[in-house]
């Protein structure tokens, strides 16, 4: 009798854990807790890596303070062989068009940082809009070339911010791995960081005014091709149809 009364605790706790569950997803309006306990989520989730047996990265520069190491970069993205893309913030591409021009000319490919550099997660979708329509009209009247792509500023994005992206056109990216190179890092030290994580359908995070940039880039290029990869933009990395993104942000075709 003892232990029967004890399991009939322990059904009447789960199922009061339950009920409280779905009172909070309700009462949020957000990310479901009940969800979250089953296993599933209304989450949106941007790209993180893409599942691909081919030897295969997309290597990334987000653009938006400081232009005078991007013609190196583009000349080292030449001499090996790789494309690339730029994630370009709308007030850099005004102050250096020059740059913005010499990039989509060499066939590399721009996406959009937004257009001040805003956290979007603290953003309307009205002003969300605003940031991504007016960073796009500036890339495009530059290059005459349509943007496909977004990266949020900081990696800082909602739901929100994924719909009035989607809504737009743009897919949403991230990396699978940071270079850090915004911290100082020696070009060495950025190479192995890479080498460390890099695996096929990884995107890698630069900045093309960091410190060490120019000693890293021909360093992990060089190290990367040794490897077998192909070094290529996001656009040419990503599946443009027929795929989902799970949980953790990795892009897998549909089977």
């Amino acid at each position: 009798m003892k232990c029967f009364v004890l399991k009939k605790k322990q059904v009447l706790f789960v199922v009061v854990l339950i009920l409280t569950m779905i009172l909070l997803s309700v009462n949020l309006g957000t990310t479901s807790a009940a969800n979250v306990y089953f296993g599933y989520t209304t989450r949106k989730v941007p790209i993180y890596n893409v599942e691909t047996e081919e030897k295969k990265v997309a290597i990334t520069f987000d653009s938006a303070w400081g232009a005078d190491k991007t013609l190196r970069i583009l000349e080292n993205l030449k001499e090996y062989g790789a494309n690339a893309t730029f994630f370009i913030v709308g007030f850099w591409a005004e102050e250096y068009p020059d740059m913005v021009k010499a990039i989509a000319e060499q066939g590399v490919e721009i996406g959009t940082h937004s257009n001040t550099h805003a956290d979007f997660a603290t953003l309307s979708k009205v002003q969300m809009e605003q940031e991504l329509t007016t960073s796009i009209e500036t890339i495009k009247n530059l290059t005459g070339k349509d943007v496909n792509l977004f990266r949020s500023p900081y990696g800082s994005y909602n739901n929100a911010s994924m719909e009035v992206a989607e809504s737009l056109g743009l897919k949403t990216i991230q990396w699978d791995v940071d270079t850090l190179d915004w911290k100082g890092l020696s070009g060495a030290e950025i190479t192995n960081r890479v080498l460390s994580k890099v695996k096929n359908g990884s995107i890698i995070l630069c900045h093309n005014n960091s410190d060490h940039i120019l000693d890293a880039l021909p360093l992990l290029l060089s190290a990367l091709k040794n490897k077998g990869y192909t070094i290529t933009s996001v656009g040419d990395l990503i599946l443009q149809d027929n795929y989902y993104i799970d949980h953790a942000g990795v892009q897998r075709p549909n089977v």
